[in-house]
């Protein structure tokens, strides 16, 4: 090959152009960002409506249907959920992939702008998926300090925090809020005649900053002009004149009716970590910054705080780091790249006995992986589990063409010749096979192009590495190799080619080979019976979305009857909490009691609900995965719990699925029908066995106080209804009057509210007063009948028909094809309406999208495959005997995924994928070999015996390199491996069983088609 003659003449040149290369692989290597995964952008947004007051049926029925009948015709829109509850509605909407949201953006913008909704309803928000809102780090702060609050300290370090390079934002739940508040006493506002609307205006009116007409000035100037009022403190609040008394002209200040306090919000909710009172900080870092380099310096900077003398007392406890996994998942990988180049060297020392070959070829590995990161670069990736784990797959590939380069150089060598003509004659008589087949094995990559969803954002980096490091082997192969063999290589002393055929082994071997030849039928029926078997075996396996990744991190969501007060939550907490301090396995445990973490975001409580964050120590310290754990504790908890409260663990892998978890949904256009359906369901899916939980979100009602206006009676005293809905709303809940700004430049928002204690019953709240025009003072039980009713909680809907999801929580020994089929049995013994619609959801969903596309990715491979070789061999029939290596492969797959229980997930469909690819390549390599041989005259049998005997040891050292290589990926040693071992797994036992079928099958395959080609001759 003219390319390798060249890179022999001029050995400076090809130096000089390998440093060029190695300084731009440090420089690309230093600069390529550092991610867990390829970076996702899901086509999914949300509107959200905010329709104040209004019950659930009045926001699904005034503002959710009119939305989705107007965003049901979105081009692209795959699915739309709606939940509509009290006061507002979220509509969720999921397009197809091929969708990009800022190109939908301005049709959704258009469609919520055109559709009526009611005029005291706040214009719908359309917001985006955005992976940068998501925290990189959460953490507790608790403080060891008897009688020191912890928030007041965590909001001065949250300032020096946020200063740190790269971080975006700090948000503190639990932190400390407070405000000004007003509290009113009725009986002293009703003997005054005044109302809480009264006390608010004088605020308002009192707290102003109003411009005014620009002025001309003597001197010519023009000025702007502000009229200020300001309000500056709580005492200046308190002495504000409301009204004056016309008999003694005694004014009737704040202070002489109400009291007036700076204090915190009356709060429901409660944080704390390891049983201390805590506040929860969540980092978020800026968009397109590092992530470990992010997580990294915030680590060190708040180490360095925390050495400070007024952040002594402070502890903290990191619950999630997603720098600190990636760091942990990239070294992991890293190791096992090294490691496998290391067992890679091993097989090229033992198999070329000597230091000068094994050298050569080793220096493909670097140099391709240099190379690599050069081309990482410039197609803008990045360093992640995903791109890592490529080279890491094709670590032993690297050297599969120098090995085969070096080795025919050696056999030159071994005829006489000198170096320089050994590897150019050497390099030549291999280039065109060694072309073909890094071309076969990257023609697989091209239909993953092809893939569409999540599994094709995930991957399609995943084939682009391993495509660029494979053709950066072929050149160093059809360059540095021979450049470097014809100054360093010398003639063996011996005659090599003599002591193989003297060689018991390799004698053997041969007899075999011939066996083989003679025995065809028989050959054939046995690899056909291992194929049955092995189709069988997976079968047998189940199988999988992605596999679970092990962060060590699982949450847990309590939740008692509506409408329980905070001490019974708090007494269920303290019981779990009583429970997880038994396991050694936990770090640090936060509990979140009175509503969630996105309630403390939003301001709101849920006084039935808590939440707990559970950090167990590294993997490396503990015996059991978090799945065992989960396994383990969850059906102790929700035992010891018992009806008290519904208790359900929540684990979230790296890629966003959800392990162990199994979700569907049930449609059905009429909502009564469906409820009978949904108990049936729960029935029977609540018998299901090796399942530790069955949730589905169907909201029990909720009682509710109801008010029903009297319009007659509210006539008589002059009030219209909505006045009157207006005054207890604003006497209930309280109103916002200002807010002010103190010397010391605090901010502090001001709120008008009554005594809590005057609306602690019903009939408190039915004698509650109301000021008629006329000035009169009446109860409102007088204009409005209050009682107690039901409700519904929320109303949820998908594609615009009434739905209920349910999520089926099973141990990790299941697997998602095994409890899927399960479920199926199940609810087809139940003879459900036709009507009723059932659809999956989560991971079943993603893989009965992503599994037609692998399918079709396959076929697609074998094609392209078959046609390259076709090409490079000018032929139809030698390319069809070398495919017959491709269903050899699934002896081995087969056998590796029964011998570790490993189901077929979408990384093992992935290694199939590559499979197709490599184990195409001896059979390339062994009939071109034949076809050489049979042209200096040898018959076909002969031809055969000599090349395959010839071509054993390259073979076998090219399989060796590769399985080594692979051995730390699937064997999964440490955190962020798990994706990438089933591929490991996968490839090294179809690699395993086609190289040692292809030496003999393909041999008889190649003499019967021969054979064909003769007879079709004559």
């Amino acid at each position: 090959m003219r390319i390798s003659d060249f890179s022999i003449k001029r050995p400076v040149f090809t130096i000089v152009t390998m440093f060029l290369v190695l300084i731009l692989g440090a420089v690309s290597f230093i600069k390529i960002p550092v991610t867990l995964i390829p970076e996702l952008n899901p086509p999914v947004a949300v509107v959200v409506t905010s329709y104040p007051g209004a019950s659930p049926e009045e926001v699904s029925e005034k503002v959710t249907k009119p939305l989705e009948a107007s965003l049901s015709t979105l081009p692209g829109l795959k699915r739309m959920q709606s939940s509509s509850q009290e006061g507002a509605n979220l509509i969720f909407l999921e397009f197809d992939w091929s969708s990009h949201i800022d190109d939908v953006q301005t049709d959704v913008m258009q469609r919520i702008d055109s559709t009526m909704i009611p005029d005291d309803a706040n214009k719908p928000l359309f917001m985006k998926f955005d992976p940068s809102q998501f925290p990189i780090i959460q953490m507790s702060l608790t403080s060891g300090a008897k009688g020191e609050d912890v928030r007041l300290i965590a909001e001065e370090l949250e300032k020096e925090l946020r200063r740190i390079e790269g971080v975006a934002s700090v948000n503190i739940s639990g932190s400390l809020v407070e405000e000004i508040q007003i509290v009113l006493k009725a009986d002293k506002l009703e003997e005054r005649g005044l109302t809480q609307s009264d006390i608010v205006q004088v605020i308002q009116s009192n707290n102003i900053s109003m411009p005014g007409e620009p002025v001309q000035t003597d001197e010519g100037q023009r000025l702007t002009t502000r009229i200020l009022s300001t309000l500056t403190s709580v005492e200046e609040i308190a002495d504000l004149t409301v009204t004056v008394n016309p008999l003694n002209g005694e004014k009737v200040m704040i202070k002489d009716i109400a009291e007036v306090k700076l204090a915190e919000p009356q709060s429901n909710t409660e944080t704390r970590a390891n049983r201390e009172p805590a506040v929860l900080l969540s980092v978020l870092q800026e968009s397109g910054t590092n992530t470990a380099s992010v997580s990294k310096e915030f680590k060190s900077s708040l180490d360095e705080l925390l050495k400070k003398d007024e952040y002594k007392s402070i502890h903290a406890d990191i619950l999630f780091d997603q720098g600190d996994y990636v760091q942990l998942a990239i070294n992991n990988i890293g190791s096992s790249l090294i490691l496998g180049g290391i067992f890679a060297m091993l097989v090229l020392f033992v198999f070329l006995r000597g230091v000068r070959s094994p050298l050569i070829i080793g220096v493909a590995i670097p140099y391709s992986v240099i190379v690599t990161f050069v081309l990482m670069y410039f197609a803008d990736f990045a360093l992640n589990i995903m791109t890592l784990g490529a080279l890491a797959l094709g670590i032993g590939m690297l050297v599969d063409n120098a090995i085969v380069v070096i080795e025919n150089i050696e056999r030159h060598l071994t005829l006489g010749k000198s170096p320089k003509q050994a590897a150019s004659e050497g390099t030549k008589e291999v280039g065109t096979a060694i072309t073909a087949s890094t071309l076969t094995t990257i023609a697989v990559f091209v239909p993953v192009i092809f893939i569409s969803g999540l599994i094709g954002q995930i991957f399609l980096e995943f084939a682009l590495t391993i495509s660029f490091s494979l053709l950066a082997s072929l050149a160093v192969a059809l360059t540095v190799i021979p450049m470097m063999a014809s100054r360093l290589l010398r003639k063996p002393k011996g005659n090599l080619e003599a002591r193989r055929r003297r060689s018991k082994a390799y004698n053997n071997f041969e007899r075999s080979i011939k066996w083989s030849l003679g025995h065809r039928v028989l050959m054939l029926v046995f690899t056909v019976i291992l194929l049955i078997a092995s189709v069988f075996g997976i079968i047998q396996v189940g199988t999988e979305f992605l596999p679970p990744t092990d962060e060590g991190f699982v949450s847990a969501n309590v939740r008692l009857e509506n409408g329980s007060s905070l001490e019974a939550t708090k007494e269920v907490v303290n019981s779990i909490e009583d429970r997880l301090e038994l396991e050694e396995d936990i770090d640090v445990f936060v509990s979140l009691v009175g509503g969630t973490q996105q309630d403390q975001a939003q301001g709101t409580m849920r006084a039935h609900m808590a939440e707990i964050y559970i950090k167990l120590v590294p993997l490396d310290e503990r015996n059991r995965s978090v799945f065992e754990f989960v396994d383990d504790v969850q059906p102790e908890i929700v035992e010891m719990v018992g009806e008290r409260a519904e208790v359900r663990f929540n684990l979230q892998s790296a890629a966003g699925s959800q392990p162990n978890s199994l979700t569907f949904t049930v449609t059905d256009s009429d909502a009564q029908r469906l409820n009978k359906t949904i108990d049936m369901i729960s029935a029977e899916m609540e018998k299901l066995p090796n399942v530790l939980e069955v949730t589905n979100n169907v909201d029990e009602k909720v009682e509710e106080v109801n008010i029903t206006v009297d319009r007659a009676a509210a006539n008589e005293f002059g009030i219209a209804p909505v006045q009157l809905a207006q005054l207890v709303n604003n006497a209930t809940r309280g109103v916002p009057a200002t807010q002010i700004i103190t010397e010391e430049d605090e901010v502090y928002s001001v709120f008008v509210q009554y005594e809590p204690e005057l609306f602690g019953s019903v009939e408190q709240l039915s004698k509650m007063k109301i000021r008629t025009p006329a000035g009169q003072f009446i109860e409102l039980q007088q204009v409005a009948d209050v009682s107690v009713a039901e409700g519904p909680i929320s109303i949820r809907r998908i594609d615009q028909s009434p739905s209920v999801s349910f999520t089926i929580r099973y141990t990790s020994s299941e697997t998602l094809g095994g409890m899927t089929d399960v479920v199926n049995e199940r609810l087809e013994a139940l003879n459900l309406p036709k009507e009723t619609d059932i659809s999956y959801g989560g991971d079943r969903e993603l893989f009965e999208e992503s599994i037609d596309d692998m399918i079709l990715a396959v076929l697609l491979a074998v094609v392209l495959v078959y046609i390259v070789m076709a090409a490079q061999f000018e032929s139809f029939n030698y390319p069809f005997v070398i495919m017959f290596t491709v269903p050899l492969m699934i002896i081995g797959v087969a056998l590796g995924l029964v011998s570790t229980q490993t189901p077929l997930s979408i990384p093992s469909v992935i290694g199939i994928l590559i499979l197709i690819g490599i184990v195409v390549n001896n059979g390339i390599v062994l009939v071109d070999y034949i076809n050489q041989r049979k042209s200096e005259g040898l018959s076909t049998d002969d031809a055969i015996v000599v090349s395959t005997r010839d071509r054993v040891r390259p073979i076998l050292m090219t399989a060796l390199t590769t399985i080594l290589g692979l051995i730390p990926i699937a064997l999964g040693l440490g955190e962020g491996t798990e994706i990438n071992q089933p591929m490991g797994i996968v490839v090294i036992g179809g690699l395993v069983s086609s190289t040692f079928l292809t030496l003999y099958i393909v041999p008889i395959v190649y003499s019967l088609f021969d054979r064909r080609k003769k007879q079709d001759d004559q």
